[in-house]
């Protein structure tokens, strides 16, 4: 699934270089001195959890193995752009995430067997970085970018009472961001494919002593891949 997010990504990049190749006219002259503009994205996030097991996992025969598996989501949002400089703009990018995080365990006692278990979260998820922006070449830009995020996630199960939970995470989640991406000017917007890491800082696991996982566990981490697009004016 990894491997299908890059090829989509190589994709979006195969179709837009020529575009902006076959125009030599400057498209948007005018916009690097704009003090702010808005746009909207879109995209595909693959996440999964970072986990470290406690003593009592390492000790007793309850778990064989507890492995963490990527999943794939999507995400929608909104852009605000603020320029700093001729190099750097603040962009705060609040979006809702929908991600699935994937846990197959293997139980020991009483008897072998494996259990395959997703974790669902919608994530308002709200991110302020720094870009760093490049010369921009006619209708080409490339950029950088890193900066910090705060997510809430509007489907953590950590108050539910469900008897049938196998495992309950916290809602707050702070962490930071870093990736990179492209700038294709057109005549009335840009189009930026954009790759990023977004790796959540805070333990997500919720104690619970009466749920078996909970005291195989210690720390739960989040780690999303997201392969998004932006359109802005």
């Amino acid at each position: 699934m990894r491997s299908s997010f890059f090829c989509f990504f190589t994709l979006l990049l195969f179709f837009a270089f020529p575009s902006i190749a076959q125009r030599s006219a400057l498209s948007m002259p005018d916009h690097d001195e704009k003090p702010y503009y808005f746009g909207i994205t879109f995209g595909f996030n693959y996440s999964v959890y970072q986990i470290t097991y406690t003593q009592s996992f390492a000790n007793t025969d309850t778990f064989k193995r507890i492995q963490p598996q990527w999943s794939p989501g999507f995400n929608l949002g909104l852009i605000g752009t603020l320029k700093l400089n001729d190099r750097f703009d603040l962009r705060f990018v609040p979006q809702l995430a929908f991600a699935e995080k994937r846990l197959v365990f293997e139980y020991g006692i009483p008897k072998d067997s494996i259990s395959d278990r997703t974790i669902e979260s919608i994530y308002m998820h709200l991110p302020l970085q720094i870009k760093f922006k490049s010369d921009r070449i006619k209708n080409f830009r490339f950029y950088a970018l890193a900066g910090g995020k705060f997510d809430y996630d509007l489907a953590a199960n950590a108050r539910s009472s469900r008897p049938d939970e196998f495992l309950k995470v916290s809602p707050v989640d702070v962490g930071f961001e870093a990736g990179f991406g492209f700038e294709f000017f057109y005549p009335n917007f840009i189009f930026s494919p954009e790759i990023k890491l977004s790796q959540g800082l805070t333990n997500q696991l919720y104690p619970a002593p009466n749920i078996q996982l909970t005291n195989a566990i210690n720390t739960l981490k989040s780690r999303m891949i997201v392969i998004s697009i932006f359109l802005e004016g």
